[in-house]
């Protein structure tokens, strides 16, 4: 059975363990058409358009 060589320092498994509590922010990018900040490769919401042409009908 495999036996570590030295003990794991308690920060290093803290740090570990604690990289699953990052919090990551949603990417954003601006709209084309109408400058709304809308998230990349998405329908915008204020305008409708999605790669030049017309997706949904916003009213």
């Amino acid at each position: 059975m495999a036996v570590p060589k030295k003990k794991t320092s308690k920060s290093k498994s803290r740090s570990r363990r604690a990289s699953a509590w990052r919090i990551a922010t949603p990417a954003r990018s601006s709209c084309p058409r109408c400058g709304a900040v809308k998230r990349p490769h998405v329908v915008c919401g204020n305008c409708g358009w999605y790669n030049g042409r017309q997706a949904l009908d916003v009213d």
